[in-house]
């Protein structure tokens, strides 16, 4: 199985792009966050095992929205039916 990488330039596409993902199948998703300190920038990934979406920034402006994203993301998993 093939996946495809993607780095969005945007954090208004990621955090779109990021949320259809999750909605079209939330089983499959993971995400991760890593903070590189020495480069001093934040990594996102999130992916189903076929589409890699990635968001990388320096700009602590961005920490707000990653917060906020996280948060709907923890919404939508804690009100999905199973």
């Amino acid at each position: 199985m093939f996946s495809r990488m993607t780095y969005i330039k945007s954090w208004e596409e990621f955090e779109k792009e990021a949320e259809m993902l999750y909605l079209k199948d939330p089983m499959k998703i993971r995400y991760t966050m890593k903070y590189n300190h020495s480069q001093r920038y934040l990594s996102l990934k999130m992916t189903d095992d076929v589409v890699c979406l990635q968001y990388k920034t320096d700009i602590m402006q961005d920490m707000k929205r990653i917060e906020k994203f996280i948060n709907v993301l923890m919404r939508h998993m804690a009100s999905r039916e199973q």
